[in-house]
């Protein structure tokens, strides 16, 4: 009797088990792996930023260590809510928004350009009043921009070869709103430009366009590097100068340049374990541009390979995504946004392990949360909105789509 019993007790619990990742599968549709990418950035962030802000604790939270990290989870948290819901949504509807967003960030990215708020020698903050928070508008620019992007290539595939018809109009607002973010964030600029131009390449434009507008867009920054020699004391030319200088050997050496470098190199292969790091106290933003030296150091060489495969990993998952996308819009939505958060991902990298020079960017999902958090965090939540979508399709074919779950159809 009592091995029937601690029989049934067992098969019970092999039952509850199933229904609750039956439940989980259900509920968290979409790609699995790009969920696990949330979870294992989620921790490594977790931890990193408990870290790196012990000295900030002392400095505006009276030794609370628990303050800054508590705060992120919770910025975290409501990131990831908004990444459920974004993923809930089906992807044609991104298209109409991507129109209302792309509208709105521009007057916003002027207004910053004009009143916004300066830290760091940059105008890129605007203050959200009710929340106290502030709000970086080349976040919502970027974000907004590649999903409009994706909207006009993939209305105009038809016509994709033609300059006129497809190239002057998709080129026209990323030139804009590029030229409305480069005066204070170069770096941001860059990647936004790049990233669109390989979103063209992948959306069918014809090559030579897109390779005449990256050479001009070379020559550009390489007229504006010139010119910051001849009139250093303009905007952020000074900054720019002295970034290229340092980099190339030509000027003094940052001090968080060399500080990472040290942090790199004591990490070894397995690190100095969690909370370990003796240089967190002399890196300015250890919390932010630097956090992956920081990782490094806590986590060795394996941390920083695990990082970096994590958005390898999205990177391919996005790919996946593009190959068995029900539209060219869901295609090239996908594959926008995973580009522009891995490109983000790598300079950082490149930057803080002292490959690139000195860009400001955050690493994404990682460093210590804000707005930015939550424009990653709705990323995702697309890119997951899309392969839900094709697990939707591939469940209706097979004849096992839940009577609660829709499929939309409908104009992009």
């Amino acid at each position: 009797m009592k091995t029937g019993a601690t029989s049934s007790r067992t098969l019970l619990e092999n039952s509850d088990t199933m229904t609750a990742v039956q439940f989980l599968k259900n509920k968290l549709r979409g790609d699995r792996y790009i969920w696990l990418v949330v979870l294992g950035l989620s921790l490594f962030s977790i931890l990193a930023v408990y870290s790196s802000t012990i000295a900030l604790s002392f400095q505006e939270a009276n030794g609370n260590t628990e303050y800054f990290v508590l705060k992120h989870i919770g910025i975290m948290l409501f990131g990831v809510v908004m990444m459920y819901l974004a993923h809930l949504i089906p992807y044609r509807f991104y298209s109409r928004i991507s129109q209302i967003l792309l509208w709105l960030s521009i007057p916003l990215l002027i207004y910053t350009l004009f009143f916004g708020v300066e830290i760091n020698d940059a105008s890129r903050w605007i203050t959200i009043p009710v929340v106290n928070l502030t709000f970086q508008t080349s976040d919502l620019a970027r974000f907004a921009l590649i999903m409009y992007t994706a909207r006009l290539l993939s209305r105009k595939q038809e016509l994709v070869h033609s300059f006129k018809e497809a190239f002057v109009p998709v080129m026209l607002p990323v030139g804009l709103v590029c030229a409305l973010i480069f005066p204070d964030n170069l770096s941001t600029a860059s990647i936004l430009f790049v990233t669109c131009l390989l979103l063209m390449f992948i959306g069918r434009v014809h090559f030579k366009y897109i390779a005449v507008t990256a050479l001009s867009g070379l020559l550009l920054v390489a007229s504006i590097i010139a010119l910051s020699y001849l009139m250093p004391d303009v905007g952020r030319f000074a900054t720019w100068q002295s970034r290229l200088e340092s980099f190339t050997g030509g000027g003094d050496v940052p001090d968080q340049v060399v500080v990472a470098k040290t942090s790199i190199a004591m990490g070894g292969v397995l690190g100095q374990g969690p909370g370990n790091s003796t240089q967190v106290h002399h890196f300015p933003l250890a919390y932010a541009d630097y956090i992956y030296a920081l990782i490094i150091e806590e986590y060795g060489l394996l941390g920083g390979v695990v990082i970096l495969l994590l958005f390898l990993i999205l990177m391919y998952r996005c790919i996946r995504i593009v190959v068995y996308a029900p539209s060219s819009f869901g295609a090239l939505l996908a594959i926008g946004l995973g580009l522009s958060l891995t490109i983000q991902a790598l300079i950082n990298m490149g930057v803080a392990t002292s490959l690139l020079p000195v860009t400001g960017l955050t690493l994404p999902f990682i460093s210590m949360g804000g707005t930015s958090l939550w424009f990653t965090s709705l990323s995702f939540g697309i890119i997951l909105s899309v392969s839900r979508e094709i697990e939707l399709l591939k469940l209706q074919e097979q004849g096992e789509l839940p009577e609660d779950e829709t499929i939309h159809e409908g104009i992009e």
